[in-house]
């Protein structure tokens, strides 16, 4: 399947770009990440090393557990936020290999970064909310996520379970995606790069270090019924909190979902302006969530600009907002989370029953 085409870009695109340039050049700041980020980053890590050694080593009383499996997966998620994705994006740091570094700390909490850079950076990036080449919305058949979609009967009911299957995404990612994906080269329609060999190393090295550090070790410590508990548990926790706030930011009811034209193989708009029209912001003013979630909420941010760094995005959003007011172009934001997942859930039900 080819991939589509997007219109020439407009000015729009161009201003903005020099605008935000002038803004780090004005404050005399470097787009990627800065102390700040880097402390959050220490406090993350050192934070679910502490957690993972006392779940499995020093094993607490059983309702404790259970809150600590929670609160490791919630760190899991934390880490991803904040670590790997800017590090994926090349935005943690302006040296290379810490970039490098920060994006293989997925593969220790069991995913791929080959995997995941062209899952987000190349797929989601480039055709964000365009069906059959955006891989997020690709849920199978248990969700109905753009009107292009065929649509089930089980679908109906998408709305009361979905929560349910962004449970099990933790662990279909890490025990099934990834080896779908480098069985078969691809992610979606998007073709995987050449694998070198050191990829190929790196891709079954890390596999079965997660599975020592993850499997066996905590089976070996605890036994194997106190481990499945705490395990499914911890990946429950980790799939829904990551499929939640990535969705909230682009399969809502006011997102489009662009369809190529038939002929043409083009898509409606220019790149900047899709990124618009499909993606949204929430809860901005929510400083809390904005730190623990590595300004995904910022998604507008993020998806015009994925090579600056997070820590930078509630005052690049300012600039945004005013260009696109001056344009006539939409900004898509909800004030709240709450209001972003009522916009998820409608958006559900309507496909589920249209």
């Amino acid at each position: 399947m080819r991939p589509p085409r997007f219109n020439a870009a407009t000015s729009f695109h161009a201003d903005l770009k020099e605008r935000i340039k002038n803004y780090f050049t004005e404050k005399n700041l470097r787009p990627t990440g800065n102390i700040t980020l880097y402390f959050k980053a220490i406090i993350m890590v050192l934070a679910f090393i502490g957690v993972y050694i006392h779940l499995v080593f020093f094993t607490p009383f059983w309702p404790f557990a259970i809150l600590e499996s929670i609160l490791l997966g919630g760190l899991t998620a934390g880490i991803g936020f904040n670590v790997m994705h800017d590090g994926a994006h090349g935005s943690f740091s302006r040296k290379g290999w810490v970039n490098e570094l920060a994006a293989i700390s997925i593969n220790f909490l069991g995913a791929n970064v080959f995997m995941w850079k062209t899952k987000h950076n190349v797929a989601h990036h480039s055709f964000t909310n365009v069906n059959e080449h955006d891989d997020d919305l690709n849920a199978g058949a248990f969700l109905r996520m753009g009107p292009s979609q065929k649509r089930y009967k089980i679908h109906r009911f998408q709305h009361r379970y979905f929560l349910f299957i962004y449970s099990i995404l933790y662990f279909y990612w890490v025990f099934f995606t990834d080896y779908k994906k480098y069985v078969t080269n691809k992610v979606a329609a998007t073709p995987i790069k050449k694998m070198e060999i050191n990829d190929h190393i790196s891709f079954w090295g890390f596999k079965v270090v997660h599975i020592f550090l993850f499997v066996a070790l905590p089976i070996y410590m605890v036994g194997f019924m106190p481990w499945l508990i705490g395990f499914l548990i911890f990946g429950i926790s980790t799939g829904i909190i990551m499929s939640v706030v990535f969705q909230l930011a682009h399969v809502l009811e006011e997102t489009t979902f662009p369809i190529p034209d038939k002929i043409s193989n083009k898509l409606e708009d220019d790149w900047a302006i899709h990124q618009l029209k499909t993606t949204a912001n929430f809860a901005t003013k929510n400083k809390v969530l904005s730190w623990f979630i590595g300004g995904l909420n910022f998604q507008i941010e993020h998806h015009l600009f994925p090579n600056i760094s997070h820590v930078h995005y509630p005052a690049i959003s300012q600039i945004i907002k005013e260009t696109c007011r001056e344009y006539g172009l939409p900004y898509i934001e909800h004030p709240k989370m709450r209001y972003a997942f009522a916009s998820h859930v409608n958006h559900l039900r309507v496909l589920g029953r249209s």
